[in-house]
């Protein structure tokens, strides 16, 4: 089936009659998955379209950015709690749920920790009452945590060389673990990485360290396989790769979908782009312990993608003018496709 711009355009429309306007959320919540976005302060304090396209084609809502510690508590002991109230405020007023992202990360760290020298003891202090915090603060609210994000370096299954990882050693994953767990043990709480969607050696590291922290008690519950992919290398083990993890028992989720093409972009990429974002919900529905997939960002005009890389395009289901494009209707056609519970699903996927 080949989606075009066209073919999209009328039904795919906010406000138009007859689209997935409504139909995206219902079909999410009829497979027990959460379908979601990343949403920015700004547009969604002043820009009344973006507020209408994430309540009309969502069901729930990750903070982009204003959860990081740089703008949560910019200075020492002095939080700023005006970003994530508005996000979380707006995701109640509309009945979505929420992700906190991200309590433990090594980049966007406010200067006074980043810059600083403290030693393993204050950093454990400090760790603590941040995300005693921040955690306390929407606890019942946020229903749950990337605790750590991108634990691993790069391009290698070692642990990255963080503050944290200098200071408390491996085991730091653990304790912010149990230090999230207390301030809300009723919030799923989740290491979030990237590179790992489809096998290999990051991969499996993250699997080994996933199998020993529950070995060992430790309050992990999901694992979130980031998804910014480049056009044309979607892995094609993503169901098999996350189903393993769901085989530790923990869910599992694409937590930052997103698939840049590289410029110029032309109408098959765009119509090639749509399979792909098909093809990850169906990996998800693949999975019975997946539960949720969120896209990371809005609109175009709003995408993290032109700044960190140069050349690409085009990532998410709608465009910088907010109309949407055939990626919509691809992740329609995935949730359309099979009402069946999702225990009687065979496992392909293609």
């Amino acid at each position: 089936m080949v989606l075009t711009v066209t073919a999209v355009l009328a039904w795919a429309v906010p406000g138009s009659e007859g689209g997935p306007r409504g139909e995206l959320p219902g079909l999410a919540r009829a497979h027990g998955i959460a379908l979601g976005t990343a949403v920015a302060v700004d547009p969604l304090g002043g820009d009344t379209a973006y507020r209408e396209l994430v309540s009309g084609h969502y069901t729930s809502v990750t903070a982009e950015n204003t959860m990081k510690w740089q703008y949560v508590q910019p200075e020492r002991g002095t939080f700023d709690w005006s970003g994530p109230d508005a996000v979380v405020g707006f995701a109640e007023e509309r009945g979505l749920s929420v992700r906190g992202h991200t309590l433990l990360w090594h980049n966007q760290l406010p200067d006074w920790l980043a810059e600083g020298s403290l030693d393993a003891g204050e950093l454990r202090a400090v760790t603590r009452e941040h995300v005693d915090a921040v955690v306390g603060r929407y606890a019942g609210r946020v229903t749950s945590w990337d605790v750590v994000n991108e634990p691993f370096e790069d391009d290698s299954p070692r642990l990255r060389d963080n503050l944290w990882y200098r200071a408390l050693g491996e085991d730091y994953v653990a304790e912010a673990l149990w230090m999230a767990h207390e301030a809300d043990p009723e919030a799923k709480l989740y290491v979030n990485e990237y590179g790992v969607e489809g096998g290999g050696a990051k991969a499996d590291a993250l699997y080994e360290l996933a199998a020993d922290l529950l070995d060992r008690g430790v309050p992990l519950h999901g694992i979130g396989f980031q998804g910014h992919f480049v056009h044309g290398n979607v892995p094609e083990d993503l169901a098999e790769n996350m189903r393993r993890f769901a085989e530790l028992g923990l869910d599992v989720e694409v937590s930052e979908l997103d698939v840049r093409i590289p410029e110029p972009v032309e109408e098959e990429d765009l119509a090639a782009q749509a399979e792909e974002y098909r093809y990850v919900l169906e990996s998800c529905l693949a999975v019975s312990r997946c539960v949720g997939v969120t896209v990371w960002g809005v609109t175009d005009a709003h995408s993290w993608i032109p700044e960190w890389f140069p050349g690409y395009t085009a990532a998410l289901p709608f465009d910088g003018d907010y109309t949407p494009k055939p990626a919509l209707a691809g992740m329609v056609q995935a949730l359309r496709r099979d009402r069946r519970p999702r225990g009687a699903r065979g496992r392909g996927v293609r």
